[in-house]
């Protein structure tokens, strides 16, 4: 299925300054863009084993039959949450015999739209689209009752999935998407990483001019902030590009005025009056870019010595797939390499073949991705309700991809 969506706003072409890629008032643009959702296929063990690994790792399921699961939260112990952004559910997931496939699958709590999960202190804290629930764990792994420390989140709009993590400072950290594609907001906590304390006193904005950063997690050694901010949508198949951002306190990340690499949206000036020249020297432009739409959803960082060194410190996306470009682009886990100052240098594909038969079908969308104790990952398939398991096995041979499980 292919649609065309024009509109009428201002160009973007060039790429030198700024004040030569706004173009002057009144110059017409047609922005556009394509629809295309490859065919679903079922999660069979053949297609499972044909995923493009590299040297040493697996993949299997590590649960299966659990309808949309989006978010995952991993207990000391092992237990694995995960959430169901319709339903509003959160699940117990147990290996309890650590074969790597769970046993026993039970449902802890539902509220509408449950969907971030964070753990600190034996609590769960969970987030809805206005609300923000912390429960105690019992010792079983059920919840007790779920507490509300807010219900005054910012409105939903586009973007409605907040999502959770704690910080090396104790904190926790809440993101707050855009409500649309591009617009000035009104609510100041829209496109935003909000800070709040543990008891839900403290809530600040952290750094705004983030239109949708779901994954995000601190390096394991310099204690930085990174997280993947969506690009805007509508502006052709190779653009906007995936931002890749060292988050900083206090920091302002562009959006809506300025995106990507410092291209001017002429359609959203700085609300400030600033000229985009002015507005973008004191936004934080990305470290890397990464394809348009391929919708990086969950992130995680390697800080497990179990994985070989070279992936020592190095971060892993999931990437969830586009719907609104020709050729589908995502569909993959990837690995953003850092070197040993603690600076990102590129990605590289880390798990790929959901896609198959030339881009026109899948049989996974890649979401959550959580590390386990023994260093696995474990990614969550909210198309396919599957959670996968990447493990590695301790092949010594050369760093080459290989397929099969």
């Amino acid at each position: 299925m292919k649609t065309t969506a024009l509109l009428a706003a201002a160009c973007l072409a060039g790429n030198t300054t700024i004040a030569q890629n706004v173009p002057p008032e009144g110059t017409p643009f047609k922005m556009t863009g394509n629809i295309y959702l490859p065919k679903k296929l079922p999660v069979t063990e053949e297609r499972v084993k044909a995923l493009t690994v590299p040297a040493g790792f697996t993949v299997t399921k590590y649960a299966e039959g659990l309808d949309m699961p989006r978010m995952l939260a991993l207990a000391p112990n092992g237990d694995v949450y995960v959430s169901n952004r319709v339903k509003g559910t959160v699940t117990l997931l147990r290996d309890a015999n650590k074969d790597g496939k769970v046993e026993t699958t039970k449902q802890v709590a539902q509220r509408e739209h449950l969907h971030g999960l964070a753990l600190k202190d034996n609590k769960l804290y969970i987030a809805a689209v206005r609300e923000l629930y912390v429960a105690d764990m019992k010792a079983d792994g059920t919840l007790g009752e779920l507490k509300t420390l807010y219900k005054d989140l910012p409105d939903a709009g586009q973007h409605a999935n907040r999502t959770l993590n704690f910080g090396p400072d104790g904190k926790l950290y809440l993101s707050v998407g855009s409500t649309c594609n591009a617009c000035d907001e009104d609510n100041p906590e829209n496109a935003t990483l909000l800070q709040i304390n543990t008891d839900g006193s403290g809530r600040r904005v952290y750094a705004t001019g983030l239109r949708n950063t779901i994954g995000f997690d601190w390096h394991p050694t310099t204690k930085v902030l990174f997280g993947m901010d969506h690009g805007i949508d509508w502006l052709g198949d190779e653009d906007q590009q995936e931002e890749f951002n060292q988050i900083k306190e206090g920091a302002n990340y562009g959006w809506p005025s300025i995106i990507a690499d410092g291209k001017p949206y002429p359609a959203n000036k700085p609300k400030s009056g600033e000229s985009y020249e002015q507005f973008d020297a004191k936004a934080v432009r990305p470290l890397l870019l990464y394809k348009a739409h391929s919708a990086p959803l969950g992130l995680v960082f390697n800080r497990s010595r179990q994985l070989p060194a070279e992936y020592k410190n190095d971060a892993f996306v999931t990437m969830h797939g586009s719907w609104n470009r020709a050729q589908p682009s995502g569909y993959k886990i990837v690995r953003v390499h850092f070197n040993e100052q603690g600076q990102p240098q590129q990605f590289e594909d880390f798990v790929t073949g959901w896609l198959v038969e030339g881009g026109k079908s899948e049989f996974g969308r890649p979401c959550a991705i959580v590390q386990a104790n023994d260093g696995s990952l474990l990614v969550s398939d909210d198309d396919n309700g599957v959670i996968y398991r990447v493990a590695y096995a301790g092949n010594k041979a050369a760093p080459k991809a290989k397929k099969g499980s």
